[in-house]
């Protein structure tokens, strides 16, 4: 076995891994268990992943203090964020909606949660429009764009990558998350490629959409390490 895969502390240091969508007790258990440096919880209705905050905070009264809770809001309006706040106390707020700038920096500035601004990637124009938020967002995570021919889908959690050469040293003044498409036949590869220092992965530790493997959560965990 390559060295740095021989334990689930020593990739944790060398990749942060984010399980997004968590819904039950047993996906706290794998994803804390082996390392996951965030959990995130989904608080937009249509997403099969989607929890309460009363469940959130349920949920996260079993997750160590290390590793950091992430609320996933989608063009939420401030009465929302206020009632997620004030019911889940997330370290993370991740906007994953089309928010622009300005929004963002009055989420941040309002509420005061640090923020991450989840940007969806197709091209070359959209790295470059991802600057713009650098400035107003704590982190960025960037996310494939949902399909055109499915105007109806999710913002994301559709199981689809983008190029990852898109990233490959681009320089960014904020620490980022790379998304869309990982599991763990490729996320070795995907960060070798991308340059990525922390991933997000939701659908690909699933055995259904919304439904977290426990086996996959351990064995992305266990590959999420550059080669």
């Amino acid at each position: 076995m390559d060295a740095c895969r021989q334990s689930a502390s020593y990739i944790s240091n060398m990749v942060d891994v984010k399980i997004c969508g968590i819904s039950d007790e047993a996906a706290v258990a794998a994803a804390t268990r082996h390392g996951a440096a965030y959990l995130g919880f989904v608080f937009f209705a249509r997403s099969p992943r989607h929890v309460s905050p009363a469940k959130a905070a349920q949920l996260g009264n079993d997750i160590p203090s290390t590793t950091r809770k992430v609320g996933l809001i989608v063009d939420e309006k401030n009465e929302g964020i206020a009632t997620v706040l004030r019911e889940f106390q997330p370290d993370f707020l991740q906007l994953h909606g089309k928010e622009p700038p300005e929004r963002v920096a009055e989420i941040r500035a309002r509420f005061g949660v640090p923020v991450i601004k989840a940007i969806a990637i197709a091209d070359r124009a959209d790295v470059a429009a991802a600057q713009t938020y650098e400035s107003v967002a704590d982190m960025l995570l960037f996310d494939a764009k949902p399909p055109k021919s499915a105007p109806s889908a999710l913002p994301g959690g559709n199981g689809r990558a983008f190029d990852w050469n898109l990233l490959a040293g681009v320089q960014w003044r904020r620490p980022w998350m790379l998304s869309g498409g990982l599991d763990a036949d490729n996320v070795a590869d995907a960060v070798r490629i991308s340059g990525a220092k922390a991933v997000d992965v939701s659908s690909g530790v699933e055995s259904r959409p919304g439904s977290k493997d426990p086996a996959k959560i351990s064995l992305f965990l266990e590959r999420a390490c550059p080669l």
